[in-house]
């Protein structure tokens, strides 16, 4: 008995032995292959209802979507401060100058190479618009320019469409909009080398931003 016992664990450690299946030669289905196994034919199963992917639960429709009721929103969803302006300043150089400029006049860089001219966003028609609106054209694009979802996350975008808010305020500002205090070192002769930062009133960007500009004074000359 202990000699069949044996015998037949040899047998089956041989036979162990001989039973190999190549890491190429696996059991899966490939992309898009139909399947006899599912009613429906199809190897890919779909998601499970009402799942959510991590990090994309939209736990506010206007920060998600940029609108309030199907509309565009006059006001950011998230705080305003110093850090989104410069992060908004940060991604706008990186994804929107090539097309829009420094500036925001429309003649980036790629403009100037032939590509088709976006408006500047100086333009009363833009200065007007809700902020969602500069959201949602990131989000879903516009004209020539395509959707920038995929490279620009939620929160950058917001960053960006307050930037531009800063931005247009900045493009018609005049010395009597520059605190008293700042005043002096812009106009030491030697002001652009030496000045310091000037400093931010969150309040000033916080109204620009939510009620949109205001009617620009006249300028100086």
């Amino acid at each position: 008995m202990r000699r069949l016992r044996f015998a037949v664990l040899v047998a089956l450690a041989l036979a162990s032995a001989f039973c190999r299946q190549d890491m190429q030669d696996q059991p899966k289905y490939k992309n898009l292959r139909g399947s006899a196994f599912f009613d429906d034919k199809r190897s890919a199963r779909p998601v499970v209802e009402d799942t959510v992917a991590r990090g994309s639960l939209w736990q506010d429709d206007r920060f998600t979507t940029g609108k309030a009721d199907g509309k565009l929103v006059a006001a950011l969803p998230v705080p305003l401060t110093r850090e989104l302006l410069e992060r908004g300043r940060d991604r706008y150089g990186i994804y929107c100058t090539p097309c829009h400029g420094l500036t925001g006049n429309g003649m980036g860089m790629v403009v100037q190479r032939g590509f088709r001219q976006p408006p500047s966003f100086e333009i009363d028609r833009l200065r007007e618009v809700p902020v969602g609106y500069f959201f949602d054209v990131m989000s879903h694009g516009f004209g020539a320019m395509p959707d920038y979802a995929a490279q620009i996350p939620t929160a950058d975008r917001w960053a960006i469409a307050a930037y531009l808010r800063a931005l247009q305020l900045s493009q018609r500002t005049t010395i009597a909009d520059v605190p008293a205090s700042a005043r002096p070192a812009l106009e030491s002769p030697d002001a652009p080398a030496k000045a310091a930062p000037l400093p931010v009133d969150v309040d000033d960007w916080r109204r620009a931003v939510d009620e949109g500009p205001t009617e620009p004074p006249e300028r100086e000359h």
